[in-house]
């Protein structure tokens, strides 16, 4: 079970009024909780919107360019224009996300002053603050946020993000990252599970101190068995056999970027992704989705050490 509270009663980005309340962690988490089995889209324009909600997508994340053509270009990878999210919001009626650079406070504002649905402080662009992240909690939009352990999904969360995502390797192709990533994540879990069972709670205290997580935070997930908020899988992910692998291993869902539009039959390659995603369980289901693409269509990735590691931009 999803916990839908955890509220900090100071939090400037909770926002009361005489007959509703925005900005709660119930509010936040849910947006996250309604996405659960679906595929979010990387886009950059209003045209690849179209083809992913008529794919099927649960959302969109608009961005200036996709994670691949961000190591082609090089330079500084910043947040989608303005305008390119004011054109994908009038051209779907699916929910629309936006990337922020890491502790870059000032784009977040501006994304949520442009009424997009969820933020995604994101290791694809380039990290402005090299110490802190953002302070969720100040902003009435929820967050998705990367991780690649259990504690670094812990202190994503103490910071206020409603969503976790593995960060895997964007733009490369391989979701060997991912899915290691995702292992790791659950590993700990169960470590910390088993400590709880054992009834052993200064074991418990140790493990929290050592992943450096807040020991409330690593309490319930010991007790729940899961992250406190909804676990999308991304990073590398290209094929829907990709798709299928990182439900099996317990996401929540899953965000596809370039494998998607740098391949050579995106309309078809979104339809098959959602379907794998949906039907992991139906191998059957996941054979007609790998069908439905051809493996010469792939996005050609980068099979071995990428010379930029976007899973390591930024504090951790």
């Amino acid at each position: 079970m999803i916990s839908t509270h955890g509220n900090r009663p100071d939090a400037p980005g909770l926002v009361r009024t005489a007959d509703s309340v925005r900005g709660s962690a119930l509010v936040k988490r849910g947006m996250a909780h309604m996405l659960k089995g679906g595929v979010v889209m990387d886009v950059t324009s209003a045209e690849q919107a179209r083809i992913a909600e008529e794919a099927g997508a649960v959302a969109v994340m608009v961005l200036d360019k996709l994670p691949s053509e961000v190591r082609r270009a090089g330079g500084v990878a910043r947040t989608a224009g303005v305008g390119v999210i004011e054109e994908v919001k009038k051209a779907v009626t699916i929910p629309v996300m936006a990337k922020c650079r890491i502790g870059h406070w000032a784009e977040a504002r501006v994304l949520e002053q442009s009424d997009v649905d969820m933020i995604d402080e994101s290791e694809v662009l380039t990290p402005a603050d090299p110490k802190a992240h953002i302070w969720k909690w100040d902003y009435t939009i929820p967050f998705v946020c990367g991780a690649r352990s259990l504690g670094e999904a812990l202190r994503r969360v103490e910071e206020g993000a409603s969503m976790i995502r593995t960060k895997g390797e964007p733009g490369t192709g391989n979701v060997a990252e991912a899915i290691t990533h995702v292992k790791a994540v659950n590993d700990m879990i169960r470590h910390a599970r088993s400590l709880r069972d054992a009834g052993d709670m200064q074991g418990l205290a140790l493990a929290a101190r050592s992943m450096g997580a807040p020991l409330h935070l690593v309490e319930e997930v010991a007790r729940s068995g899961r992250l406190p908020v909804v676990n999308f899988a991304a990073g590398g992910i290209a094929t829907p056999a990709d798709a299928a692998q990182m439900m099996s291993l317990g996401c929540d869902g899953i965000f596809v970027g370039s494998g998607i539009f740098d391949s050579s039959d995106p309309a078809a390659r979104a339809r098959a992704v959602v379907l794998a995603t949906s039907s992991w369980r139906d191998h059957a289901a996941v054979r007609r989705a790998q069908g439905m693409v051809d493996e010469r269509g792939s996005m050609g990735g980068i099979g071995g050490e990428p010379d930029l590691r976007m899973q390591e931009q930024g504090p951790q």
